[in-house]
Parts: structure tokens; C-alpha cells; sequence
């Protein structure tokens, strides 16, 4: 679950990062354990964990532990009564990815995805990279940019082709990556070589905490399960759908014609 805190650093450091990670996939867990236990799991000291808890505006462990139980209950009623529920069903499958979807959308950050927006509309060129179970996305993005008549193109997944591939982007162009559950080498090659090509980066997550190095410019978040359930890609997709919904309003008649001459193509040239 995504947790709000009162205040958040603008920097953590790597064991906080993960401290906060941790409780954001396993509630439950972080709060049946004991500051000691918790300490254990992730390698760290009581003073640290303390420290995190006054760092996030929590007062102390014990606050800490107060804040998540508090949301983990109000977050709680559909979450546990799918947990609850033995057995596959449609049903219980679409209910599981409503409470993705809201989880999506109470952690949206508005200027990010704005940032996004424009990103897209000012590139000079957009490449996009996914790989696995994310290529499916990154071949829809494709198709959607592509008729808006955006200058986008797939990256290779990965290997040579892949080197190949981005050392065509520059600056001015904007590489499009998804990094959910972590950042794959493709992915840290992506954003560590925009810092001589120059180009900027958009990604989409499913962590609330990136460390400096496996931030992209921008970070789009979407909530895919916890951290031991299937991983959904309805969220992601969604927002995928929304960015581009959003650039097509952005453009306004400028799309309406490009995907007018598009169907007119269609119909003189189809076979």
C-alpha cells in the first residue's frame, strides 16, 4: 500500500529508503513485528528505524506504527475482504484491480504526470524501452504516439541492439522506460547514459521510494499488487491510457486532423 506521510525528505538515505519500502509492501508485517524485529529483517539499527519515524513527521517508532495501522485500516475494508476470500472468480479478479486503480490515483502526483504531458509534446524524438511483461506496454504507447503522429520508435529490448539503438537519442528527445518492481540493467544503462547524451527520461513505477540513482526525470507511479501477489499491469496501463489521452487534448486539432489523415490514407490506399 502507498502510505502518506506528514513530511517527506526531499532526499533519504539508502536505509530509509529501504525502511520505507519495506512498509509500503508489507504493512501487516511491519506492524505485527517489534522495532527489533523490523531491524533484523532489514540490516538496521532501533536508532535508525527511530530516526525515519522523525525524519517522515511521525514523532517516533511508536507514531510510526500509529500512522500505518491507521491507514492500513482505512485502506483496508476492500483489500481485506479480497485477502479474505478463498478461490479464483472474474469478479474478485475485477475488484482486485479497482483497488489498483484507487490506489493509482490517490498517489498521482498531478505535476508529474503534467511534466509528462509536455515532455512527450516537446521531444524531438520519443524512444521507448520495455522489456518482459513491459514490452506489451511499450508497444502500446508506441501505437497510440504514433498515431497522433508523435516521431516515436521501440528500442531493442536489450543486448548490442539496445546500445545501438540509444545512441541515435540526444538532446532534445526523451526515452520512455518501465522499472516496477526494480530497475534492470537496460534500465540503469538508459538513465545512466542520458548523462552524456542528454536526453530525458520517463518512467513508470511501482515503488514509492527511488533511490537518487534509479530516478528518471520524471516518475509516473502505479500500483500493481503487494509485493508477493501477482503483478497486475491494468493500473499501469490505465495511466498509460490517460498520458495519451492527455497529450491528444494538448494537441486539439492538430490531432483531429493527423488521425483524420490517417483514416483518409486508409480508406484510398486499403487492399
Amino acid at each position: 500500500m502507498t502510505i502518506q506521510y506528514p513530511a517527506m525528505p526531499d532526499q533519504l538515505t539508502k536505509s530509509e529508503g529501504e525502511i520505507l519500502d519495506y512498509i509500503s509492501a508489507n504493512p501487516r508485517e511491519f506492524l505485527q513485528g517489534s522495532i527489533g524485529d523490523v531491524g533484523k529483517k532489514l540490516g538496521v539499527s532501533g536508532t535508525t528505524l527511530s530516526r525515519f519515524a522523525r525524519r517522515v513527521g511521525c514523532g517516533d517508532y511508536k507514531g510510526l506504527k500509529r500512522l500505518v495501522a491507521r491507514q492500513e485500516e482505512a485502506a483496508g475494508p476492500a483489500a481485506k475482504l479480497l485477502a479474505a476470500q478463498q478461490g479464483f472468480t472474474a469478479e474478485r479478479w475485477l475488484a482486485r484491480q479497482q483497488l489498483c486503480l484507487q490506489k493509482t490515483l490517490e498517489a498521482l502526483d498531478p505535476s508529474a504526470f503534467q511534466q509528462a504531458v509536455q515532455s512527450l509534446l516537446e521531444a524531438r524524438r520519443v524512444f521507448i524501452h520495455g522489456k518482459s511483461a513491459s514490452a506489451s506496454l511499450g508497444q502500446l504507447l508506441q501505437f497510440r504516439l504514433r498515431r497522433l503522429g508523435l516521431p516515436v520508435s521501440l528500442l531493442p529490448s536489450g543486448g548490442s541492439e539496445l546500445l545501438e539503438g540509444l545512441a541515435q537519442a540526444g538532446g532534445g528527445d526523451l526515452v520512455v522506460l518501465f522499472s516496477f518492481s526494480k530497475v534492470s540493467w537496460e534500465g540503469r544503462t538508459i538513465l545512466d547514459y542520458q548523462k552524456r547524451a542528454g536526453y530525458r527520461t520517463l518512467a513508470f513505477t511501482s515503488r514509492s521510494y527511488l533511490p537518487e540513482d534509479q530516478r528518471a526525470n520524471i516518475n509516473l507511479f502505479a500500483y500493481r499488487g503487494e509485493a508477493k501477489e501477482y503483478h497486475s499491469m491494468a493500473a499501469p496501463a490505465a495511466l498509460l491510457d490517460a498520458l495519451v489521452v492527455a497529450v491528444s487534448e494538448e494537441l486539439g486539432d492538430q490531432a483531429v486532423q493527423r488521425l483524420s489523415r490517417l483514416h483518409q490514407m486508409k480508406k484510398a490506399y486499403r487492399t
